[in-house]
């Protein structure tokens, strides 16, 4: 059986309350070995630490979403850093820029950013980032700062300009149910290009569903189709996809 990893999942979300445990069985009959699992809101923390608790496969990490800014609050900083060194996550995310979004505060976010990069940095630990519209500015970011132990950016859809800075910088590309819609030939292309070992699979579910499955929720139990999709577009073995990208995560998060 190929060992697969979904590198971005909420499987802490209320949309698999319901049956979660059944989900994970699927998961783990398919072939996954493990499941990482960002944090957004410090509220969303104990409940995601408890669900990670309940199974081997649930990997936790810790992080202040750009798109929740409404929800954070100063404190939140240092109850991150409590956080992290008691719970020991491996990364801390999902953190990052949204410059998508009405209404958005460049320098809040930014300045948030930047406290959650240099927390990662103290600790040793890689980063899970979300960035829309923001590439460069988060680049911008990752070149000021040393130290930083790379990580991966989840639904990566910048450049391959981006992409190669993002490498230099030690960062890995998330790719999921994005990449199976017709339309998204770009991101096909991008996903065609970069060299193997800088790729990793992911869901982002419950969110993010894959072409025929609009409106449904999303799960880890897609990886495999995710993996098919991107073995078909780059003409390469799943196998070996599927042994690259898990290598790759595992290593980044320092579980290999």
């Amino acid at each position: 059986m190929m060992p697969l990893i979904d590198s971005h999942c909420h499987l802490d979300f209320s949309a698999f309350d319901d049956d979660r445990q059944e989900v994970l069985d699927h998961c783990s009959e398919l072939g996954l070995t493990h499941i990482i699992v960002p944090g957004v809101t410090r509220e969303s923390w104990p409940n995601l630490i408890e669900t990670c608790s309940h199974s081997e496969m649930l990997r936790p990490a810790l992080g202040l979403h750009p798109m929740f800014m409404a929800s954070h609050q100063v404190s939140d900083l240092d109850e991150l850093r409590q956080a992290v060194e008691t719970q020991q996550p491996v990364a801390i995310g999902e953190i990052g820029l949204d410059f998508f979004l009405n209404g958005h505060d460049k320098n809040a976010q930014t300045a948030l950013f930047e406290a959650q990069i240099n927390l990662a940095i103290q600790f040793g630990l890689p980063v899970i980032l979300h960035v829309r519209k923001a590439h460069d500015e988060v680049l911008k970011v990752l070149r000021r700062v040393k130290g930083l132990q790379g990580g991966i950016v989840h639904a990566f859809n910048g450049s391959m300009q981006q992409a190669e800075f993002y490498m230099q910088q030690g960062f890995l590309f998330g790719v999921g149910g994005a990449l199976t819609y017709p339309r998204a030939q770009k991101l096909q292309r991008l996903f065609t290009d970069l060299p193997l070992s800088s790729i990793v699979l992911e869901t982002d579910a419950p969110d993010m569903p894959l072409a025929g499955h609009q409106g449904e929720r999303n799960s880890p139990a897609m990886i495999p189709q995710v993996l098919e999709k991107l073995a078909e577009l780059r003409d390469e073995p799943a196998q070996l996809i599927a042994e690259t990208t898990s290598s790759n995560c595992l290593k980044l998060l320092k579980l290999a």
